[in-house]
């Protein structure tokens, strides 16, 4: 089943620390966006990526997808302030009527047995996304004393891609706009509308460039595929 890939490329990448955006920096000497970017471009279902983008940085990305021949960006809208506007902005230049997923730039190690899973339990139920189950103890705590120990068996923690119908993630979307609302995923925007998020489970290797340990660990399974 056909998709398309909405992607907020626009973060400052403050906890890398590297002092630009995080997705320019090299896993095996390759960028991680050009990393993230290829694993859509080889996979047939993929009808095109939607990237918000910084202004500023918008002919370097293109100069990225001439030099590792990324062909499926179909258009680069402008990046907000928030992720949740770069997905809206998105939203608004997407021109289809079929499955969108949302997927962090700074995730290159998503399987595309999952991204296919997430599609086909997208089209039947409207909205599924990717997690793996809580392998830790689990606590909750305020003022940091513990007043709670967690069943984690019924805790996940959320990765993307996070797969939706194209109307209901656009109602979801518009609705958080309209009223002033920040999620922290597209996820939490449609649980908003009521309507139930199925979950498809993931894989551990699946991680979000985020620090400097990551990129360590991003060496390492590169160099294990």
């Amino acid at each position: 089943m056909k998709y398309t890939v909405m992607m907020p490329a626009a973060g400052s990448g403050q906890r890398m620390g590297a002092g630009y955006n995080k997705l320019f920096l090299k896993l095996d000497d390759k960028p991680i966006l050009a990393h993230t970017l290829d694993v859509f471009e080889g996979d047939l279902a993929c009808e095109g990526i939607i990237l918000a983008v910084k202004p500023d940085e918008r002919q370097a990305i293109q100069s990225m997808l001439e030099q590792y021949a990324i062909t499926k960006v179909t258009a680069m809208v402008d990046g907000g302030g928030e992720r949740q506007n770069s997905v809206a902005a998105c939203i608004r230049a997407y021109k289809g009527s079929g499955i969108v997923l949302v997927h962090d730039a700074a995730r290159p190690f998503i399987r595309r047995a999952v991204i296919n899973e997430l599609v086909q339990v997208a089209a039947e139920h409207g909205a599924a996304i990717a997690g793996v189950r809580a392998k830790d103890t689990m606590k909750f705590a305020s003022a940091g004393v513990v007043e709670d120990t967690v069943d984690r068996d019924k805790l996940w923690i959320i990765q993307t891609p996070q797969a939706f119908r194209y109307t209901l993630l656009q109602e979801a979307s518009n609705k958080a706009e309209d009223e002033g609302f920040l999620g922290t995923d597209e996820s939490m925007l449609v649980e908003r509308l009521g309507h139930p998020v199925r979950i498809v489970e993931s894989t551990y290797d699946n991680v979000k460039m985020t620090t400097q340990e990551d990129l360590v660990f991003g060496e390492i399974l590169l160099n294990r595929r």
